[in-house]
């Protein structure tokens, strides 16, 4: 499995997990907050920085019939058009470069998701670096095998994707000759709830397509992150906004600032306890073995005398024999005269 370099970033396994904050709709229709967004991300730690590219007429018709009409996926969504949503969501065009300067400045990597194959054309002639391809576009060819014809990384979430829907996504982008595919396990409900999400799925994606895996996480909190962490996920993405409490469509699930720094830290922390097959001290553990027991002298034993239970005993430190070598030692005369107090040692016997 090939890691892949995503705006200088290294992403794949024994590196930190690269982690994306999602902007979303959660500019409020601001540049200026779109900006501050960027910067908090940067703040937090994240690499890579995702908007959304549509426009309303690219997603649905401006309709009110029953069918385009949201109920219960969403309290914040609830009772709205899809068309209106949509046009509260979409982020600018002309944004797009001011967004990208910024997340370059600050470090980061900015890209977006497409929501239309004009969009791809859009974001192609604004220099985008990679594509994500949201949950709810992983069942449309076109837009998929337009992305991958870019030869950039593909980001594609999972959601509500069966096995039958991912080999077509993972056949799509390798059939044209792209190998630089990331799979984000994703449970599509906002918020999601950690009983749906699922994470022994990444294991078994890997295996599968034999491809870097992360997660799109919509639940709250940061554990589910890390959990995705410590089963192999190179890749964590969450919603990021300045303040819940000021709304907007994908507020209520995004984390504010302080809570996306504390997800990067937990996460590289993940990563890092990870480690390795290891047994034995660590170099780091080298100082408290003197802190476990072994075999001391704790009677004077003159030259000659036996040890016994009485004379030796497995106490603290640990800079005499082994616990487990008192049957070996009891019996035997000691070499020299022995002061209580002394570590025991071979060559004393």
């Amino acid at each position: 499995m090939q890691d892949i370099l995503l705006g200088g970033h290294r992403i794949g396994a024994g590196q930190p997990p690269f982690i994306i904050a999602e902007m979303s709709g959660n500019h409020g229709q601001s540049l200026e907050r779109a900006l501050a967004i960027v910067d908090a991300a940067a703040d937090a730690g994240c690499q890579g920085l995702k908007i959304q590219t549509s426009t309303p007429d690219m997603l649905t018709l401006d309709s009110r019939e029953p069918d385009f009409v949201v109920r219960g996926a969403n309290q914040d969504w609830e009772g709205q058009s899809l068309y209106e949503l949509y046009t509260t969501n979409f982020t600018p065009f002309e944004w797009h470069a001011a967004i990208f300067a910024r997340a370059q400045e600050r470090g980061m990597v900015g890209f977006s998701s497409p929501f239309g194959i004009e969009a791809i054309e859009f974001l192609e002639s604004v220099g985008c670096p990679a594509y994500k391809i949201a949950s709810f576009e992983n069942n449309w060819p076109a837009l998929i095998r337009r992305a991958a014809q870019t030869g950039k990384p593909i980001i594609v979430s999972t959601g509500m994707a069966d096995l039958a829907d991912l080999e077509r996504v993972v056949s799509i982008v390798r059939g044209e000759g792209n190998e630089q595919l990331v799979l984000l396990k994703c449970t599509s409900t906002y918020p999601a709830e950690p009983l749906n999400t699922n994470l022994r799925t990444i294991p078994h994606l890997r295996e599968l397509f034999d491809c870097q895996v992360g997660l799109s996480d919509h639940t709250m909190g940061t554990g589910v992150s890390v959990a995705a962490t410590v089963l192999g996920a190179t890749v964590i993405e969450k919603h990021l906004t300045l303040s819940r409490a000021d709304g907007g469509p994908d507020g209520s699930f995004s984390m504010e600032p302080a809570e996306m720094a504390h997800l990067v830290h937990e996460c590289r922390q993940a990563q890092q306890a990870l480690g390795g097959v290891y047994y034995g001290p660590t170099a780091a553990e080298r100082k408290s073995l003197a802190f476990r027991r072994s075999l001391y002298v704790v009677q004077d034993v003159a030259e000659g005398e036996n040890l016994t239970t009485d004379n030796v005993r497995v106490i603290r430190p640990g800079h005499g024999l082994a616990p487990h070598l008192l049957p070996q030692v009891l019996g035997r005369p000691a070499r020299r005269a022995l002061r209580r107090g002394t570590a025991l040692g071979w060559d004393m016997l």
